[in-house]
Order: structure tokens, then sequence, then C-alpha cells
């Protein structure tokens, strides 16, 4: 997750320095995602089916499990590749949306 992505989404919710990141900053950083994902979800359950949403829910699992995958192996420790990948997930999706 990039310091950019957050302070442009929730203005600077990062420290300032360098210290550890909790996961709850990086769901506060990337809420505006997060509750884009949940509402184009909701919309595909009422206007679809379940099925529709599950298969939204699956593209985003597969979308994180490949970008955590990528950071993994590139040497990130897994803590990292975990927000890695939730925040570039989020973060390209809104251009999607």
């Amino acid at each position: 997750m990039t310091r950019n992505h957050i302070e442009v989404w929730h203005e600077r919710a990062l420290p300032s320095g360098p210290e550890r990141i909790r996961f709850g900053t990086v769901v506060r950083g990337s809420l505006l995602p997060l509750l884009v994902w949940a509402g184009v979800a909701c919309f595909v359950y009422v206007v679809y089916s379940p099925v529709g949403s599950m298969a939204l829910a699956g593209l985003f699992a597969l979308s994180f499990g490949f970008g955590f995958g990528l950071r993994h192996r590139a040497g990130h420790s897994v803590r990292c590749s975990v927000y890695g990948a939730l925040g570039g997930v989020l973060d390209k999706s809104m251009a999607g949306f």
C-alpha cells in the first residue's frame, strides 16, 4: 500500500515517519474503495442473483491472491504482502468502477 494512496483517499491517515502500520490503518485508508466494492456487490446481489455476487467476491479474492503472490515472491514479508495486496486491489479497482 502506498502512502500516496492513503493520503489521497483519507487526508494523511498514515503517520509522518516510518513506523509499523496496523490493519485498521490500512482499512481506514481504503474505506472508499471498500464501500464501492460492497455497494457493487449488493447491487449485483439484488439485480442479478447471489451467484453474481459470489463471482464478484471470487474476482476480488483472485486479484488479492495474485497480488499477494507477486509481492511475496519479490521478497516482502507476509504482513507486507497482505497489506500491499489489499491496498493494490482496492486502489486499482477504483479505476475499473
